[in-house]
């Protein structure tokens, strides 16, 4: 089975990328082909597997991002359809995409899965330098998951005026546009000095849960460039 839709990838015009406001974005829907995602969904990994990541201090005062937290590695026992989907994020296809946008074959991939109870949030912040990126999945639908209960990332707009060394709420933003995140969408952008976003907190009944798969896109650096010559891992799962 194959998971990524190339065509669809293609379809995403850098320009599209590049241009966005207020930072590059974009919102794609389908990259993930329908028969492929609708297996992940089904065959998500079980919560035991998570680290609980509750109350953990974050840098610049910012609140903490309160989750279920799973780090992908190749001897994780999830259904082989996950390990195929990073086969394929790391194959020439979907590289090559990011390489397009992104505008520079620096980069390489590490991934995680983010399960978030009823009342957390993301607090607003904005990724560290050593990432060029994100790509969030999202594995909610309208068959387990209402709009009004939260859950869409959010963009926002502090037209270039905030330190990122900052903790600063929703409201003292000038904009914020959120993302479509229910059914087969996806999240992609770039890390730049002002890229901000965040989650307001869910508002979901008990037991209900914000699933996203994300790939995290990092710059490399020339001691990654070393370890990757030598056929060494770049990170710890990689």
């Amino acid at each position: 089975m194959r998971i990524l839709d190339a065509g669809r990838l293609e379809a995403i015009e850098t320009a599209t990328f590049t241009q966005a406001d207020p930072f590059p974005w974009v919102n794609p829907e389908g990259v993930l082909r329908e028969e492929a995602f609708a297996y992940l969904r089904a065959h998500l990994p079980p919560v035991e597997l998570f680290d609980r990541i509750f109350g953990k201090a974050r840098a610049h005062g910012q609140k903490p991002h309160d989750r279920f937290a799973l780090e992908y590695r190749p001897d994780l026992p999830v259904d082989p359809a996950w390990h195929a989907l990073v086969d394929e994020l790391r194959g020439p296809t979907y590289m090559g995409f990011l390489e397009r946008l992104f505008g520079t074959n620096s980069l390489w991939l590490s991934f995680h899965w983010h399960y978030t109870p009823t009342g957390c949030s993301v607090s607003p912040h904005c990724d560290a330098p050593r990432k060029a990126g994100s790509q969030i999945f999202y594995f909610n639908t309208e068959e387990d998951w209402r709009r009004e209960w939260g859950g869409d990332t959010r963009l926002l707009d502090d037209q270039g005026k905030l330190s990122r060394r900052t903790a600063p709420d929703f409201d003292d933003f000038v904009r914020e546009i959120p993302a479509e995140t229910l059914g087969n969408r996806s999240l992609l952008f770039e890390r730049t000095p002002h890229s901000w976003h965040g989650v307001r907190p869910l508002t979901s009944p008990e037991g209900e849960i914000r699933k996203v798969f994300i790939v995290v896109i990092n710059r490399m650096r020339a001691v990654d460039r070393a370890r990757r010559a030598f056929g060494l891992p770049l990170a710890a799962g990689y």
